[in-house]
């Protein structure tokens, strides 16, 4: 009674399985084909080839590594965070008012271990030639592989770009009639290059400052710029209406983001599979990454501001907030539709991002009053 049942299974399954070693058979057929021909050819061809070869097979296993292994990567980063503890808010005088010590920026300190980090400690992915040229044309995002670092490190990038523009307009200056610190405002032009920019391009002269070199020259203005400030030679404006317009910038931040989250949620499936899923996940998982850093070194330069207006128990919520979603780390991105049983990380870190920036409006509110 039941072999029809059987015999109809089986003949799908035989169908099924021809029907993908047809398509297998598709894809290897250039390969395959070439190989043919070098073979009928002298070593005048196959000595090129051969070389040819080894580059991709090197070059392909460099960038495999470089995109896996993420060097100094830790969720709670912030927790050993080595901030000055200082009574007073950054620019202020360290030891009284005849001192000539004055106390150094957190925000520009972090800022610049960030850029560190993304650049130095790791590879940055966005400008290698390789990641740039794709997977047989098609850019490595469109893929379910090899974009994950690069968009976290483009996510702690968008965070320090915000932060090195607050700087040079508002934070740098005493009340926006002294004139722009000159390391700050070389900080936002070189944190504010291209992303993808390697040391050769088809365009005169063909050589051009990479995007790593010129993140460097950003770290190494925010330190000058720190050195300065230390020795009273620069200005940090610590007034409550500068926090207020630093936090109005970060929360327009990620309201951006949170409405890419949304029109990529919109596409999502029942099965839960989304090639653009994972690097915006990974996006703005580097956006609280660096964010996280960065607002709690602001708690540190604006130390009396949240002393005067009572923030420290606003404050200690959206540190719990950071924290609980940097502590998502899915092995595999999905994307599940409401009805499907499999669930959407984007909605998870999503979820997280308004919570934070809620959060956020409510410390500028009260900071408003």
């Amino acid at each position: 009674m039941l072999d029809p049942i059987v015999n109809f299974f089986v003949r799908m399954f035989n169908y099924a399985g021809r029907g993908i070693g047809w398509v297998i058979a598709g894809l290897l057929w250039p390969f395959v084909a070439f190989t043919k021909w070098v073979r009928g050819r002298g070593w005048f061809i196959k000595i090129p080839v051969i070389v040819v070869l080894l580059l991709l097979i090197i070059g392909y296993s460099h960038l495999t590594w470089t995109t896996q292994r993420w060097t100094g990567w830790n969720p709670d980063y912030v927790a050993g965070l080595s901030l000055d503890e200082n009574s007073v808010s950054a620019g202020e005088k360290l030891g009284g008012e005849g001192s000539s010590t004055c106390a150094p920026s957190a925000m520009v300190q972090v800022t610049g271990a960030l850029i560190d980090f993304n650049i130095n400690q790791n590879r940055w992915v966005p400008s290698l030639p390789l990641y740039k040229s794709g997977f047989f044309g098609l850019d490595w995002k469109y893929t379910p592989f090899m974009d994950n670092k690069a968009a976290f490190q483009l996510g702690i990038n968008q965070a320090t770009r915000r932060t090195a523009i607050e700087l040079v307009d508002r934070l740098g200056r005493v009340r926006g009639t002294s004139s722009v610190n000159a390391n700050l405002q070389k900080a936002r032009e070189s944190a504010n290059y291209r992303e993808d920019a390697w040391v050769i391009t088809f365009a005169w002269p063909f050589i051009q400052p990479s995007t790593s070199s010129r993140l460097n020259e950003a770290r190494k203005h925010f330190r000058d710029f720190n050195v300065e400030l230390a020795t009273c030679s620069a200005d940090f404006d610590a007034r409550a209406d500068n926090l207020l317009q630093f936090l109005d910038r970060v929360t327009s931040d990620i309201g951006g983001t949170s409405d890419i989250l949304q029109s990529r949620m919109e596409l999502s499936n029942f099965t839960g599979f989304d090639r653009r899923a994972d690097d915006r996940f990974w996006f703005t998982y580097g956006q609280l990454y660096a964010y996280h850093g960065i607002l709690t070194a602001a708690r540190n330069d604006f130390r009396k501001v949240f002393q005067q207006r009572n923030l420290d128990a606003l404050w200690v919520r959206i540190d719990k907030q950071l924290s609980n979603a940097l502590n998502v780390n899915p092995f595999m991105v999905v994307n599940g539709s409401p009805s499907s049983i499999i669930k959407s990380h984007l909605e998870t870190i999503g979820f997280d991002l308004l919570r934070v920036r809620s959060n956020l409006v409510e410390l500028r509110d009260v900071l408003d009053r």
